[in-house]
């Protein structure tokens, strides 16, 4: 039975994997088709679906939105989607002003505001979220805050400085989507073109009289500001230099002065009445006639990529492939109790690994077919890539060394890079345009990439380093023979093959090997790369120098073995402050605000690398202590060479 084991196991997350790929029938209105329609916004083309979601994650830090977050998950509360969420927000403010989707965790916020700091079920309140409505009254109050807390520093902003910034943020972008259709918001264009138009025209007087130095209408000012922060709805005309407008802009052309609006605004408002009405049939044929109508002025183009990106999200492979990761690292939890004895569970470690690689990959390619790009286009996609290339690097070394240790490593690296994945999602939109520079496919399917893999392989080694510690210090087990389906022909001897610890050391050696030529490569095609965009192969930017620092951090380690001066431990030891170099470099010299390859300070992205810097530390200090505190090297005495091997017996490897 244990033979089979694996393999149903397998077949049973594989079939969850399928019968997740089919969307669920709607029934009533068709959200999904509307959340197919393509606009324009973060300066690329996306669907209302993306729009959606991306805009929950930063809201409520969920793709979905909980009308009743007060019940517990047992009391079934009312979840949307984030189509329907949205729909009401623009077609529907009053009512979607009621729902509680902003998150607003920071206590001295929620008492500047004058929220419940508590869970209050009778006032089915639960602490956490609220509405626009509850916020609003102290609009001013919060953005009196703003303008203090943006003043100072981004690495100086305390934690309610930051939530003061992010909500304020936030109740703007939900703002841009209540602004988003125009006048087709009220669902009687013609009658609400006439009135808008005006708003429209004090507006722009009131800007030229800032202009001239005259008494102007702030209010007017304010709220055209507003028309043009939406996304861009209203496909382009013909001409060469036509582009995708705001509802505002797509108001103001000439045919809709006399009286002939364009075909998208009334195509909204139609569905817009259908909706208010809780008219599916009408809605769904409004939804159904401007795909219609864009598909006959050309825009199928659009209207695949809407189908398609909202396929993607739908699937969300990388979050499934993260659960089956957890999944595979409980498996092999469970093997190392009993090594040798329990090897299905090891296999069927390596079998789920394997579909998560599967699962991974194909997200990956799904996504660069999105985009149009290489794998690595930003922080977001660096975390999915570096996730894939760790853990085929793990089941390389699973593949000649049967002892769990690569499948362990696969789903370490695996999940914690797709967690900062998940995480960095809050940010926004993770296919946003790139930068002018980096709008390069040739070196982003090289430097980015190539380097990239420097970077996995790097962790690699560290994580095989902090196993070595952990097991050494808390266990007997690094001086022990492996269970004999462990070991395979390496070229190592036989004592070598059979003791874990001089496994791990082989390890580490053969991926910092492959992390020195990838990093060393991957540095010098980026100095080719800034020589063309930027005139000089070198410019001491601190993104180059972190590279740099890696590549010799892998050579000094390499020279360190070579020389002799560093053994097994001291290996393991250097390996682990790999980690901290590769991390700094991946993400600390980002958040410096300095150079070509800044993004930003993130106080957030910043607390947690700290967090990380100082555990490995941690770590190096544990592997440094004496080896008469590590529990693997006080099982054995000095000087003790291996036991004569008889037949039937297992060689019992020297102390080391």
């Amino acid at each position: 039975m244990k033979k089979w084991l694996p393999g149903i196991i397998v077949v049973v997350f594989a079939a969850w994997l399928l019968g997740s790929l089919r969307m669920p029938r709607e029934e009533g209105f068709a959200y999904n088709q509307f959340g197919q329609l393509p606009l324009v916004f973060d300066g690329r083309t996306q669907p209302f679906d993306s729009l959606a979601r991306n805009s929950l994650l930063q809201l409520r830090e969920k793709q979905t939105a909980n009308l009743e977050p007060w019940k517990s998950w047992y009391q079934s509360p009312k979840i949307i989607p984030a189509t329907e969420w949205l729909l009401a927000v623009m077609m529907n403010p009053g009512v979607a002003d009621t729902w509680p989707v902003f998150r607003i965790d920071n206590p001295d916020l929620k008492g500047l505001l004058g929220l419940a700091g508590q869970p209050d079920l009778a006032k089915q309140q639960d602490g956490k979220h609220f509405s626009w409505g509850e916020i609003q009254p102290k609009l001013e109050d919060l953005r009196r805050e703003t303008i203090r807390a943006q003043a100072v520093e981004d690495s100086h902003k305390s934690p309610y400085d930051q939530a003061v910034v992010r909500l304020w943020s936030g109740q703007l972008l939900y703002h841009r989507l209540e602004n988003t259709l125009g006048p087709a918001a009220g669902g009687q264009f013609a009658a609400d073109l006439t009135p808008y138009l005006k708003k429209v025209g004090a507006g722009y007087a009131a800007n030229d009289a800032m202009k001239g130095d005259q008494k102007y209408d702030g209010d007017a000012l304010d709220w055209l500001s507003e028309q043009f922060q939406t996304p861009l709805i209203v496909p382009p005309s013909a001409g060469v230099n036509a582009q995708w407008m705001h509802s505002v802009e797509g108001s103001m052309e000439p045919g809709n002065m006399t009286g002939t609006p364009d075909f998208s605004l009334v195509a909204f408002s139609d569905m817009t009445r259908a909706y208010r009405a809780n008219d599916a049939a009408a809605f769904n044929q409004a939804v159904a006639g401007y795909q219609f109508n864009l598909a006959q002025r050309g825009f199928t183009r659009e209207l695949k990529k809407g189908r398609n990106e909202q396929y993607f999200n739908f699937l969300d492979p990388f979050y499934k492939a993260m659960v089956i990761d957890v999944c595979a690292f409980l498996f092999v939890l469970a093997y190392w109790f009993r090594p040798g004895q329990w090897d299905w569970l090891r296999v069927t470690a390596v079998g789920l690994v394997g579909l998560a690689l599967v699962v991974h990959t194909e997200g990956l390619l799904f996504r660069m077919f999105l985009e149009g790009r290489p794998p690595v286009t930003n922080l977001y996609s660096s975390a999915i890539f570096i996730g894939w290339g760790a853990t085929i690097l793990g089941l390389v070394l699973e593949r000649f060394w049967r002892n769990s240790i690569g499948v362990m490593v696969s789903c370490i690296i695996g999940f914690l890079t797709l967690i900062i994945a998940l995480h960095l999602r809050l940010g926004g939109d993770t296919m946003e345009m790139m930068r002018a520079v980096l709008d390069t496919n040739f070196w982003l399917a090289t430097h980015v990439v190539v380097v990239t893999l420097g970077y996995a392989s790097t962790f690699v080694a560290g994580v095989l380093g902090i196993i070595y510690v952990v097991i050494g210090v808390f266990t007997p087990n690094l001086t022990k023979p492996m269970a004999p389906e462990s070991g395979r022909k390496t070229g190592a001897s036989a004592a070598e093959r059979g003791e874990l610890g001089k496994s791990l050391n082989r390890m580490i050696y053969g991926i910092l090997c492959f992390a020195t030529l990838f990093s060393f490569v991957g540095t010098v095609l980026g100095g080719i790369w800034a020589d063309q965009s930027w005139g000089r192969f070198w410019g001491w930017d601190p993104k180059e120098n972190g590279a740099l620092i890696i590549v010799l951090w892998n050579a000094l380690v390499l020279h360190a073995r070579w020389g002799g001066l560093v053994r097994e431990r001291g290996l393991a030891n250097m390996a682990i402050v790999g980690n901290i170099v590769t991390s700094w470099s991946w993400f600390g010299v980002n958040m410096l605000g300095i150079g070509l390859h800044s993004y930003g300070f993130t106080a957030a992205a910043f607390r947690w690398l700290s967090f990380f810097i100082a555990s490995q530390l941690f770590l190096v200090l544990l592997g440094s202590l004496p080896k008469s505190m590590w529990r693997s090297f006080s099982q054995t005495k000095p000087g003790v060479g291996p036991a004569p091997v008889g037949k039937g017996m297992k060689p019992v490897p020297a102390h080391p």
